[in-house]
């Protein structure tokens, strides 16, 4: 895949349109039922945001990508990931088994959805944030999961 969140019928840069920009399709090309990939390049630059997954090796148990269908094979290494971003002060999840990997690597409680728990690394207090999914599987509308995310976008300005 080129990019995170490729699938045409995940919100989550329609997410980011609605938080940055009052617009669900600022960064979706509707003609052509995808997404303005350098835009979004730019923007997550602009913001200093960064994407990575929480395992570099998973398989899926059945032919689906739910959460509950996926057995990871080799996690990321967090520390290294981290270490690489040392200006990074905030860790967002978006998935249950994203959230649980972040959990037990840190030693910490999960955060309900749209909350945080904090946490040391190497020396500095960070918080992990657990955030709607963007799955259209995930029971909330595109709505309220936009609100839920303006909030974090907010509270990290």
């Amino acid at each position: 895949m080129d990019f995170f969140y490729p699938n045409y019928i995940n919100d989550m840069w329609r997410i980011f349109g609605i938080c940055l920009h009052s617009d669900k399709d600022w960064y979706v090309d509707v003609e052509r039922r995808t997404f303005r990939l350098d835009d979004i390049k730019t923007m997550l630059t602009e913001k200093g945001i960064g994407l990575y997954d929480t395992a570099v090796k998973v398989r899926r148990t059945r032919n689906t990508a739910s959460d509950k269908d996926l057995e990871v094979v080799q996690p990321t290494d967090i520390d290294a990931l981290l270490k690489n971003a040392p200006l990074c002060h905030t860790v967002v999840t978006t998935g249950q088994k994203a959230t649980d990997i972040l959990t037990a690597h840190f030693n910490i409680t999960s955060p309900k959805v749209g909350a945080y728990t904090s946490f040391h690394f190497d020396e500095k207090e960070m918080r992990l944030y657990r955030m709607p999914s963007s799955s259209r599987a995930y029971p909330l509308s595109l709505e309220k999961k936009a609100e839920c995310y303006m909030q974090l976008f907010k509270l990290l300005e």
